[in-house]
């Protein structure tokens, strides 16, 4: 229960009890008592299901997360399997939601800065076939 509903229905039992307290000064206000008692209980139950929600939601996050970690092993596991049955490159893969090989894609050479050499100055090793 929040910080503010605790408070509220702490407070409407707090009124409650002092009405029925005083119910003999003040007998004209016993229809409202009754209507507050029934209010309060309402809402103290209201509270504890609430609660009891929470807890649950709490359960049913923890073991979602436990089922999503789950399948995406067992996934990843089909699609190695897959993958070997048809082949990295298959086209086949695309129907199961995988992208297939289709090799890499050349690098663009890297345009060259001027005033740079492109090879090394021949030696007289690489200028003499005899050698």
């Amino acid at each position: 229960m929040s910080q503010q509903y605790s408070e509220t229905i702490g407070n409407l039992a707090r009124l409650t009890a002092a009405l029925g307290a005083n119910a003999t000064e003040i007998p004209h206000l016993e229809g409202i008592r009754v209507r507050l008692e029934k209010i309060l209980a309402d809402a103290q139950e209201t509270a504890k299901q609430q609660a009891a929600l929470i807890a649950s939601k709490q359960e049913a996050s923890k073991k979602l997360k436990s089922l999503a970690r789950e399948g995406v092993r067992a996934a990843t596991g089909v699609q190695k399997l897959l993958q070997e049955h048809y082949g990295l490159g298959s086209e086949k893969l695309a129907e199961f939601g995988m992208q297939p090989f289709r090799g890499r894609k050349v690098k663009k050479a890297e345009p060259k800065q001027p005033g740079t050499p492109t090879s090394p100055p021949p030696t007289a090793h690489s200028t003499n076939p005899n050698l």
